[in-house]
């Protein structure tokens, strides 16, 4: 069976400026992959959820989770937005 795995890759992307081509360049995917995995249609391998990471300098944990991660708003202020 196939978990869903959720990411913050489009969030990071777009943070650090990063295209979906230019990202899909670095880590040797395709850009249509890149847009998968970013709305949760594709789960990416470990090799390449690896290699994410690494281009940007985030442990894998900080992008991939099986769990939903909190809003970003949770976490920086610490309390929910209403």
């Amino acid at each position: 069976m196939s978990e869903q795995v959720y990411n913050r890759l489009a969030v990071v992307r777009a943070e650090r400026k990063v295209s979906r081509q230019a990202l899909a360049d670095a880590v040797g995917a395709h850009y249509q992959t890149i847009g998968y995995i970013e709305r949760g249609q594709y789960n990416p391998s470990l090799d390449l959820a690896l290699r994410i990471a690494a281009h940007f300098g985030l442990p894998v944990e900080a992008l991939f989770s099986l769990e939903p991660f909190d809003p970003l708003t949770e976490e920086v202020y610490g309390r929910k937005q209403s």
